[in-house]
């Protein structure tokens, strides 16, 4: 998600109402327990950071029975009722799809990754984790900024425990043994020019 959405359903909308609506719309929209939300488009910081994902990403699980997606695959988030589009999935094994004539819409991602932009940084970080992390299959919940080289990683470690960590250095790599992988910080933002640091404040 590139800018932080704003809702512009007045009444409570069904799923399948939902659904009927954005499989027909020109731009998409997320929805959360009756609300459709609509998205904003992203910068080109962000558009660099998910085409560098997904390439090191399919690289490094060519030989794998994993499989990758980009931002236009929805996402159900069945327990929580959120439909959303995450910037990048992959699913290890066959994907589960929603039971309709459709079969558009992703149920057992393994990693999400969303990349943040200012606007939408707390939602991802509280809001969008608290969901995502509802999912059974979820493995790792990946929040890459497109400010500054930063990449949180949250890996669960029990059904209802996860820790998390943080990689700001641009020769790290980051791990992510349960899906026999690693991330190179490097390409996660290769060819990405982050603005200058806010001058310090004089004294």
């Amino acid at each position: 998600m590139s800018a932080q959405p704003k809702s512009y359903s007045p009444t409570y909308v069904s799923p399948e109402e939902y659904l009927a609506v954005e499989r027909e719309a020109e731009f998409k929209h997320e929805y959360y327990q009756g609300e459709i939300v609509a998205m904003a488009g992203a910068s080109n910081e962000h558009n660099l950071i998910t085409g560098n994902l997904i390439t090191a990403l399919n690289i490094a699980l060519r030989d794998r029975d994993c499989t990758v997606r980009a931002s236009d695959m929805r996402l159900q988030t069945t327990a929580a009722g959120l439909y959303s589009y995450p910037d990048v999935s992959v699913v290890c094994g066959p994907p589960e799809l929603r039971p309709d004539a459709h079969l558009d819409t992703l149920l057992n991602p393994s990693l999400l990754v969303e990349v943040m932009s200012k606007s939408t940084e707390q939602h991802d970080r509280r809001d969008k984790f608290m969901l995502y992390r509802l999912i059974p299959s979820l493995r790792y919940y990946l929040l890459v900024s497109s400010k500054r080289p930063e990449v949180v990683v949250y890996s669960r470690i029990e059904d209802e425990k996860w820790q998390v960590e943080v990689f700001t250095d641009m020769a790290a790599t980051i791990p992510l043994p349960l899906l026999h992988l690693e991330l190179p910080l490097a390409e996660v933002y290769r060819k990405v020019t982050f603005p200058p640091p806010a001058p310090e404040p004089a004294q």
